[in-house]
């Protein structure tokens, strides 16, 4: 049985291949220009990552949301890091950002079922 995490990674991979096929330079040269942002650079990736996902998290971009959140893990945040990241973003976006701060407690539940902060 799969949960709505492992579907959003099978649609978003199968949607950015159908992206990439289209072959546009302008979209390819946007989406290569993402991920060397979230690169090592003056700030660590693992900073980096945290702050997309309050940025995510205000602008109110689920699916954004659950990629930055798997991302915060894979680099290395913990469990507490990351609710200390909603948690300005909370206070950055205000209320409005609630239902995406409760979607992303469901993420961060999926990704510790998963063993993402052992």
């Amino acid at each position: 049985m799969s949960n709505r995490l492992q579907e959003f990674r099978k649609k978003r991979e199968e949607l950015n291949d159908k992206t990439m096929e289209l072959g546009h330079l302008g979209i390819k040269r946007f989406f290569n220009m993402d991920s060397n942002t979230y690169r090592e650079g003056a700030l660590d990736s693992k900073t980096k990552e945290l702050l997309g996902l309050v940025a995510s998290m205000v602008l109110r971009c689920n699916d954004c949301i659950d990629y930055h959140l798997e991302q915060c893990a894979k680099t290395g945040s913990t469990k507490e890091e990351i609710t200390d990241a909603m948690n300005v973003a909370l206070i950055v976006g205000g209320s409005i950002v609630i239902p995406h701060l409760r979607r992303g407690v469901e993420t961060l539940e999926f990704l510790e079922e998963e063993g993402a902060f052992n």
